[in-house]
């Protein structure tokens, strides 16, 4: 019987795998920060361009006059459970954070930036999607976001 090894892998070949792996790592890492940072710093802008969404890698301007303002209300999802998000199609949804593109127990799609599901307000658009978000004042955010037309 005769044995013989393998030949030797090219150290070439090892250092791509191991570039490859690192580059992985560094982007999940910094879509986590990314997440992270959108959770504690996300805002929501309203003035006469229209509604701003500042956070992550969704945030968006929507400009006013796709806005229905004055269909926002506050939302229970106890009392309107098919408004709350039901599957995430493309976006972060770590414990205590949403953010993205979700569809909704209705099958509507919407856009959810929400951290507190008690503070959670409801915008629909002229675009064929929602906004579902959580303000730290969710009824002076109705009020403001109302005025858009």
């Amino acid at each position: 019987m005769q044995t013989f090894q393998i030949a030797p892998a090219e150290f070439k070949a090892m250092w791509v795998i191991v570039a490859i792996v690192l580059f992985v790592m560094v982007m999940a890492g910094g879509l986590l920060a990314t997440a992270v940072r959108g959770s504690r710093s996300s805002t929501f802008e309203i003035s006469p361009e229209g509604l701003r969404l500042r956070g992550d890698l969704y945030g968006r301007l929507i400009p006013a006059g796709h806005v229905r303002g004055s269909e926002a209300r506050r939302v229970d999802f106890a009392v309107s459970p098919e408004l709350q998000p039901r599957r995430r199609t493309m976006g972060t949804g770590m414990p205590g954070y949403q953010a993205g593109w979700f569809r909704l127990q209705n099958g509507d799609k919407a856009l959810v930036y929400m951290t507190d599901s008690r503070r959670a307000v409801y915008v629909p658009t002229t675009e064929g999607y929602a906004v579902l978000v959580s303000p730290a004042d969710p009824d002076a955010f109705v009020s403001a976001v109302s005025t858009l037309r």
